[in-house]
C-alpha cells in the first residue's frame, strides 16, 4: 500500500473493477424500478426523495472505492476480499430500497434500516482499507487517518439513523447533514495532507465506465416500453419510434459525456477533481432518472399507470433536462470557458423539451413525442460535431497552458 504512480500510463479498468460496478446495475436497478413504479402510481414526492437519497448513498460508495483503488490497487488477496465484501454491502443496500420506499410512500417513519446496514457494511471495508495505507504508506498516514476519522463518525450516525424512530424531515435532515460530513472528508484529507497518489486518465475512465452502466437503465427501460406496447398492440410503426426514441436518447446522452476532456483537464488541474467527481452524482442520478422515465412509458402503455401520456413524457424529460445542466456545468467548470454556443445549444434542447411535453399534452401518440424528446441530446450532438469540437480545441488549449 505504497500507492501507485498518479503517471503511470496505459492505466486501464482492472477486471476486480469491473466486477465491483456489476453490483451497481443492480443498485441502479432498483433505485429506477422503485422510482418508475410511485411516478406511475401518482406519488411521485416519496420516489423522488427515496431516489436522490439511493443515488447519492450508492454513487459515493461507488466513488469513494474508485479514487481509492486509483491510488492503492495492490490487487492482493487482502484487497481483493475487501472489495468482496464492499459488494456484499451493496447487495444488501439494494435488497433495502423497495422497504424504503415503501416507507415513503406510506409517509408513517422511514424504514431505512436494511439500506443502512447494506452501506455501512461498504464503509467499513473502505475503512479497513485506509487503515492499512495508514500503516503501510508512512508518508500518508495523517492523510488516511482523516479519511477513517471522517468515514468512521459519518457511520455511526447512520447507524443512530436508521435505529432512530423519525419522520420523513427529521431523516432528510440527518441524511443530509450526514452526506455533508462524508464529502468533507475527503477534502479535508487530499489538501491538508499529502494527496493520494490517483492516476487522471484511470479516475476518467472509472466514472465514464459507471456513467455506461447508468445508461444501460435507459436502454432497459427502452425493452419495458416496447415489450408492453408489442403486447398491447403488436408490432407496429409507433412501436419502431419507441425502440429508435430510447436508443437514440441513450446514444445521445452517451456522445454527450464523452465530449467532455475529463482526463487531460484532470491531468493539468488536479484540485478541480473534487467539484467534477462530486457532480458526477448529478450526472449519474440523472441519467438513472431518463430510465426511469421510460419504465413509466411502459407503464402508460400497459394500461396500468394513474399518469398518462403526458405524465411519462414529463418523467422522461425532467431527468433529460437535468442531464444537460450538469453535463453543460461540468465541463464549462473543467474547462473554465463559457461559449455563448454552448449556450444556444442548451436552448435549443430545452425547447425540444418543451415541445414534446406540449404534444403530450393535446394528445399526440407517445412514440412521437418520444422521438421529439430523442433531438433534445441530439442538438448538442449536432452542433460539437459541426462547429463546437473546434472552439473545444481552442478552449481545451488555453486550459492547458
Amino acid at each position: 500500500m505504497a500507492g501507485r504512480d498518479p503517471g503511470e500510463g496505459h492505466r486501464p479498468a482492472s477486471p476486480l473493477e469491473l466486477l465491483f460496478d456489476l453490483t451497481f446495475v443492480v443498485a441502479f436497478g432498483q433505485a429506477a424500478d422503485q422510482l418508475a413504479h410511485l411516478v406511475a402510481a401518482g406519488h411521485p414526492a416519496p420516489g423522488v426523495i427515496g431516489f436522490v437519497v439511493a443515488i447519492a448513498s450508492t454513487c459515493w460508495a461507488w466513488i469513494n472505492f474508485s479514487w481509492f483503488a486509483s491510488a492503492y490497487d495492490t490487487d492482493d488477496w487482502s484487497y481483493r476480499l475487501t472489495t468482496m465484501v464492499q459488494m456484499i454491502g451493496v447487495v444488501v443496500f439494494a435488497l433495502g430500497l423497495p422497504d424504503l420506499f415503501a416507507s415513503l410512500e406510506e409517509g408513517h417513519g422511514v424504514d431505512n434500516a436494511v439500506m443502512v446496514a447494506g452501506y455501512v457494511i461498504m464503509r467499513i471495508a473502505m475503512i479497513g482499507q485506509w487503515l492499512r495505507v495508514a500503516r503501510q504508506d508512512p508518508e500518508r498516514r495523517r492523510t488516511a487517518v482523516t479519511y477513517v476519522s471522517f468515514v468512521g463518525v459519518a457511520q455511526l450516525g447512520w447507524i443512530v439513523l436508521a435505529l432512530a424512530d423519525q419522520s420523513t424531515a427529521a431523516f432528510l435532515c440527518g441524511a443530509a447533514l450526514l452526506f455533508v460530513l462524508e464529502c468533507t472528508g475527503p477534502v479535508v484529507a487530499e489538501r491538508r495532507f499529502p494527496s493520494t497518489p490517483w492516476n487522471p486518465q484511470h479516475i476518467a475512465e472509472r466514472h465514464g465506465l459507471l456513467a455506461i452502466i447508468a445508461l444501460g437503465e435507459v436502454i432497459f427501460g427502452t425493452v419495458a416500453a416496447v415489450s408492453g406496447l408489442v403486447q398491447e398492440q403488436g408490432w407496429s410503426a409507433e412501436a419502431v419510434l419507441v425502440v429508435v426514441a430510447g436508443v437514440g436518447i441513450a446514444f445521445g446522452l452517451w456522445w454527450s459525456y464523452f465530449i467532455i476532456p475529463s482526463a487531460e483537464i484532470l491531468a493539468r488541474h488536479r484540485r478541480r477533481a473534487f467539484v467534477w467527481a462530486y457532480g458526477h452524482v448529478a450526472v449519474y442520478g440523472s441519467i438513472a432518472a431518463t430510465g426511469a422515465g421510460l419504465h413509466v412509458a411502459a407503464y402508460v402503455i400497459e394500461g396500468s399507470a394513474v399518469v398518462g401520456v403526458l405524465g411519462a413524457i414529463v418523467a422522461i424529460s425532467v431527468p433529460l433536462l437535468a442531464s444537460s445542466v450538469a453535463l453543460f456545468g461540468l465541463y464549462a467548470y473543467l474547462l473554465h470557458d463559457f461559449d455563448p454556443l454552448h449556450v444556444a445549444l442548451f436552448v435549443g434542447s430545452v425547447v425540444l423539451l418543451l415541445i414534446a411535453v406540449v404534444l403530450a399534452g393535446v394528445g399526440v401518440a407517445i412514440g412521437v413525442c418520444l422521438l421529439i424528446v430523442t433531438l433534445a441530446p441530439a442538438v448538442v450532438v449536432v452542433g460539437y460535431e459541426a462547429v463546437g469540437h473546434r472552439r473545444q480545441a481552442a478552449a481545451l488549449a488555453r486550459a492547458l497552458r
